[in-house]
């Protein structure tokens, strides 16, 4: 199972895009959407938030600190968190596991398991590169949302394809979403 965990960066409709993806695969999904990822939602989509909910298997609120993805003893594979806000970010890097997004990350981390971030932040301060490395060192995937333009990208559906792809290649999922290099 794959926890996907959209922030209230910009870019969530890469986010949504992984989710579509991974339910035509049949892949097992439980979401937590930010309550600052809700309002992007309703201004770079035209989706409302129920419709982004029915895609995953599982919801789990964004403050119940007892839902059961927020314990070591829950069994997941992999976590996603797509996009990632700087906020988020700072929070995982520094242990602060005050909500189900950055609670269940630690967990992530602590346990090993994959965990993939997608930051979506330009330009970048010296605070955030010292966030995405101390996370990189402790074995996050760190996988900024910047498509690949070798890949004949024309559309901007072609760009996130590209992104959803390299989080599914992180993910070890095969997938066919771009064209690799050649």
């Amino acid at each position: 199972m794959i926890i996907i965990a959209i922030t209230g960066a910009s870019g969530v409709t890469y986010g949504i895009r992984l989710l579509e993806v991974l339910k035509e695969l049949n892949i097992e999904t439980s979401l937590v959407i930010s309550d600052a990822a809700k309002t992007v939602i309703k201004y770079e989509t035209n989706r409302d938030i129920d419709s982004i909910i029915s895609l995953a298997d599982n919801y789990y609120d964004f403050h119940d600190l007892t839902s059961s993805i927020n314990s070591g003893s829950f069994k997941f594979d992999s976590l996603a968190i797509v996009p990632c806000s700087m906020k988020t970010l700072s929070s995982i890097a520094h242990g602060y596991g005050a909500n189900t997004i950055t609670r269940v990350a630690d967990v992530a981390l602590k346990e090993r398991r994959r965990c993939v971030i997608v930051p979506r932040e330009t330009p970048l301060r010296s605070a955030h590169l010292e966030n995405m490395l101390k996370l990189s060192q402790e074995g996050a995937i760190i996988l900024p949302a910047m498509p690949g333009f070798y890949s004949d990208n024309k559309t901007i559906e072609d760009q996130v394809n590209f992104v959803v792809g390299k989080i599914l290649d992180s993910l070890n999922i095969e997938n066919n979403l771009f064209k690799r290099w050649e």
